[in-house]
Formats: structure tokens, C-alpha cells, sequence
């Protein structure tokens, strides 16, 4: 039986950043850590891209697919709003180059260890402390007793909740005949898109150099489309939207996000805790995960290697999950159109002032402030609303979302879209 200080299961986002967070050098005494990762098939997350905002200079900048110091939201009447959120930079990091740079980092450090195996069984030990059974590639059983266990694997069922929607969306890594992109522009939202009956829809697209972008499109809805459909619209999006002309697929991402009011338990015991986004660490009015999941990973390490009471909060208080109730009851319920929301949003507020908002770290007065461009009438008969609404529990059995597909080369006779 293996017995470190701390078991991450998981090693993804979360439990890479909070295993890099523990064993970083200290004055402090050393965490030994043990870290769990599901062995290569159905069980392991595929690559996969992850999107925030932060100063230059940040701990990831050297592994970094792109950033942009501009961004631009295009209403649904083509009308464009472009901020330069000074000092914040939008950054694109691709997974497996996040899991080289951190396991080199983790390489160094004497008290980690990383195994590769399939966790049966996580739960609080009888004597104290957090356990973790699993089972190794042959079979054998492994059994991990730490004083604290960490796991950051999708819950099996969501919340219960009043509102849930999901962020789901199909991109397509692109490569143009002629240079069609602006290398320091990010379209984060463009709502030239037809739009759903319920719900909304974007185009999403991050240049990567003048000739190449990821090009994506994204619905926040109830449910998700099947292959034909993000097709259709991702053809309809590159051709007609974008005029892209020309251009070669060389590879496919998918995922689903879900965006949900109801609270994700944090704490699964007296010495477990959830992590990522099992932990609460997705705005569920964005999808963003990732600067949170940082975050997170601080404030859970600094009480560890303290020695302190551990105390895992939601990365969100009470003050935005309230907000992001508001707004994800007025979109579902039609009182409000996404595309008007969303790039008026974007219109009236400063550039840096939204991305705080938005990343649920601004003040309470530019909550305010910010609160005063939505559509009002709509938000307060919605806030008014909302606690007569019942919370309702998600079905129990398959996960509540489709688990991401990994990128693939898309068939040869795909890989060249004409206009």
C-alpha cells in the first residue's frame, strides 16, 4: 500500500496543476504526492484546447499555441466590436503541450510519483485520511491511503439545478490556400450564425498565423447536435460566413461543457475532495475552466504544505453563481436574445473590466456596473422569478455529458473544402 501525503486521481487540467502546485520548491516541509492516471483508451481525456485570459508573462507563455492582444464580437447584424483588454492577453494552450511542460517541472520534484491505472474505488479510510483502490494494466490491485485524496474525474450525474444548459461545440484546425487571418485577433463570439429556437449559437475563431486558425462552432442549448449537423453548420460558417475559400481540415476537436446553476459538492468526505471541473471550477455562465482550475490548485496547495485546515471552496462566490443563475434562466427562457447579450456586452463595457467579470474576479461595483447593460426589465422579472423555481435532479446512470472526441485527421476526401 502506498501511502504519500496527497492522491490526485486524474490527470488532466486539475490534477496537473494542482500536483505541480504541491510539489513546487518551498521553504515549507515537502508533499509527497501520488497522481493517478487513467491508463491510454476510453478512460483517458483526448488532447484537447484550453483558452484563458491573463497578463504576458504568465507560467505557460513558453507553450502557448497562440495569444492575441485584440478581441473582436460581430453581432448578428454584422456590426464589430474590437477590444484590446490591456494588460490581458487571450491565450490558447493545447493539452498534451501543458501535460510535457508540467511533468518536466514534476520530473524534479522527489516526492511525486505518477501511476498509470484505473481507479475502482474512492472514498474516506476508517482510520482517517482518504483511500483510493485501483487496478494496474495486468490486473493487480493497488490500494493508496493518503490524508487527503483529490479526484477531478467528471461527476455521473450533474446537480440538481433550475437551469441547465450545455456548451457543446465542433472545431475544425484549418489551413488556407491565401492568408485570410489576422494573427492578432481573436473572434470569440460571431453571431452571423442561423440561430437555434432555443438557446444560441457562435462561430468561434483563433488564428494561429495568417494561413491556419481553429475554427469552431459552438451552441449553448439542452442538447447536443449529432456529426451531420455541426457539419452543415461548420461548412455553412467557413464558407458562407467566413469565405475562407480553399482550405484543408487537418484535424477535428470536439467537446461538451456543461453549464449548469446547481452546486457541484466540493467536498466528497471528510478527507476527499472534488477538484476541476467536478469541483465547481466552470463559470457556468462561460465554460471557462481553466484560470479557475489555477486558482483552485494555489489555494488548495498553500493550505496543504501550511499545514492548515483544508478548506475547498468553489472558485466562484455567492455574488457571481447568483449572476450567472440570472442570466442562464433568461437565455433558456427566451426573455433575453444571446447574440443582442452577449456583443452588447462586449460594446458597452471595457474590454479588461468584462474578462474579470467574466472570469469571476471583478468587484462588486463593476458587477453592478456591468449588470446595468444587460437588458434590465427581463433580468429583474428573471431574478424575481428564479427562487419559486424548482431544482430539479439530473437522471442518475451515463455521464450527463458525451465525453470529448480526441482530434483526428478527418477522411482524405474532406481534407479540401472549395467555396
Amino acid at each position: 500500500m502506498l501511502q504519500p501525503d496527497v492522491v490526485i486521481v486524474g490527470a488532466g487540467a486539475a490534477g496537473l496543476t494542482l500536483a505541480h502546485q504541491l510539489c513546487a520548491p518551498t521553504d515549507g516541509a515537502p508533499v509527497s504526492v501520488v497522481l493517478v492516471d487513467a491508463p491510454a483508451g476510453p478512460l483517458r481525456p483526448p488532447p484537447r484546447t484550453w483558452c484563458f485570459w491573463e497578463a504576458a508573462g504568465g507560467a505557460y507563455d513558453d507553450v502557448l499555441s497562440a495569444s492575441w492582444e485584440r478581441l473582436r464580437v460581430t453581432g448578428p447584424d454584422g456590426a464589430e466590436t474590437v477590444t484590446c483588454p490591456d494588460p490581458f492577453r487571450y491565450k490558447m494552450l493545447r493539452s498534451d503541450a501543458f501535460e510535457q511542460l508540467v511533468q518536466r517541472r514534476l520530473s524534479h520534484a522527489a516526492g511525486f510519483r505518477r501511476l498509470e491505472a484505473t481507479v475502482t474505488a474512492v472514498g474516506d479510510a476508517p482510520g482517517g485520511g482518504g483511500r483510493v483502490v485501483a487496478r494496474d494494466a495486468r490486473g493487480a490491485r493497488i490500494l493508496l491511503h493518503g490524508r487527503y485524496v483529490f479526484d477531478s474525474r467528471p461527476p455521473t450525474r450533474l446537480p440538481a439545478a433550475r437551469t441547465t444548459l450545455l456548451q457543446h461545440f465542433t472545431g475544425w484546425f484549418v489551413e488556407t490556400d491565401g492568408p485570410v487571418f489576422d494573427p492578432a485577433t481573436a473572434d470569440l463570439m460571431d453571431f452571423r450564425t442561423p440561430q437555434p429556437p432555443q438557446g444560441l449559437s457562435f462561430g468561434y475563431v483563433l488564428p494561429m498565423g495568417p494561413r491556419s486558425a481553429l475554427v469552431e462552432y459552438t451552441q449553448f442549448s439542452r442538447a447536443v447536435l449529432d456529426a451531420p449537423g455541426y457539419e452543415r453548420a461548420l461548412r455553412h460558417y467557413t464558407r458562407d460566413v467566413l469565405g475562407l475559400g480553399a482550405h484543408r481540415v487537418t484535424a477535428v476537436e470536439r467537446g461538451v461543457i456543461p453549464m449548469t446553476d446547481g452546486r457541484f459538492p466540493v467536498r466528497f468526505g471528510r478527507s476527499v475532495f472534488r477538484i476541476g471541473t467536478a469541483g465547481g471550477a466552470t463559470r457556468p455562465s462561460t465554460g471557462y475552466t481553466f484560470a479557475a482550475v489555477q486558482r483552485q490548485s494555489r489555494t488548495i496547495a498553500a493550505q496543504v504544505r501550511g499545514g492548515s485546515r483544508l478548506r475547498v471552496a468553489s472558485p466562484y462566490g455567492a455574488w457571481p453563481r447568483a449572476m450567472d443563475a440570472v442570466m442562464l434562466r433568461a437565455l433558456d427562457s427566451g426573455r433575453v436574445d444571446g447574440g443582442e447579450f452577449f456583443s452588447g456586452l462586449f460594446r458597452t463595457v471595457p474590454g479588461e473590466r468584462l474578462l474579470r467579470f467574466l472570469d469571476g474576479t471583478s468587484r462588486g461595483y463593476e458587477d453592478v456596473l456591468v449588470g446595468l447593460r444587460t437588458p434590465v426589465a427581463p433580468m429583474l422579472r428573471t431574478v424575481v422569478e428564479l427562487p419559486f423555481r424548482p431544482k430539479r435532479q439530473a437522471p442518475a446512470g451515463a455521464p450527463p455529458w458525451p465525453t470529448p472526441s480526441a482530434p483526428a485527421r478527418t477522411p482524405p476526401d474532406q481534407e479540401t473544402s472549395d467555396p
